[in-house]
């Protein structure tokens, strides 16, 4: 009822793994996994963490377990915010599991679905610098001049439900070409309204926005933002009735 086709489903932590997973074959070619370590951990008594190596280690068994089911290595990234990441040790960390986790993806030919809050430049240079293939940055929160360095690059950037209420990112939707935008939902969170439930059919919402933005039709932002979606996805082909 709601045009929703597919959902491309992330983890963030080892724990999340096998549920992803369990997901995944209950509903086969709509959800579809993604793995990977996230650099803001949330598995223990004491809260949110910076990522170690250590959650890394845990992590790579079951992504190999798995990997001929996934459709990209996500979610992971950098995140700088200062609560989570005040000292050089934990950054440094972060990127080594990012470094790692670059590499796998390449090795198993798979795209990044890629976190950036507050470390939009430090994220963007280091996909650069290891050479990564397939980006997706989501829910970007940095500059749209820095994003426009993404964008040479090659990089997609989604855009979430919640954008209808950020200013900063109708500000990165001017700037960014629509040929390197997708949309997402990044449910339960960034929905229109804010601390409500987001779901996924609040992609349209998204579409919607970005086509008042361009000044584009709203069929024109889906028609494209799909294409976009399977050249950063392409297994997606594979279940999509197109």
């Amino acid at each position: 009822q709601a045009a929703v086709t597919a959902l491309v489903v992330v983890a963030e932590h080892a724990g999340e793994f096998d549920r992803v997973a369990e997901l995944a074959e209950r509903f086969p070619g709509f959800v579809l996994p993604c793995l990977g370590v996230h650099p803001i951990q949330d598995t223990s008594p004491e809260g949110r963490r910076s990522v170690t190596l250590q959650d890394l280690h845990a992590a790579l068994p079951l992504i190999e377990r798995y990997e001929d089911k996934l459709v990209a290595i996500g979610e992971v990234g950098l995140d700088f915010t200062p609560r989570f990441a005040s000292t050089d040790e934990q950054k440094e960390g972060q990127r080594q599991v990012l470094i790692q986790q670059i590499q796998l993806a390449k090795r198993l030919d798979l795209p990044l679905n890629v976190h950036s809050c507050s470390a939009g430049r430090p994220t963007i240079r280091l996909l650069q610098e290891q050479g990564a293939g397939n980006v997706l940055l989501h829910a970007f929160d940095g500059k749209p001049s820095v994003a426009m360095e993404g964008v040479k690059s090659g990089y997609f950037f989604s855009i979430p439900p919640s954008i209808v209420r950020n200013e900063q990112n109708q500000k990165l939707v001017r700037l960014l070409p629509l040929e390197n935008i997708c949309l997402e939902s990044d449910s339960p969170v960034l929905g229109p309204v804010k601390q409500v439930r987001n779901e996924p059919k609040n992609i349209y919402i998204a579409a919607e926005c970005i086509a008042r933005i361009k000044g584009i039709p709203v069929e024109e932002v889906i028609e494209v933002t799909t294409e976009n979606a399977l050249r950063v996805f392409p297994k997606l082909r594979n279940f999509l009735r197109l």
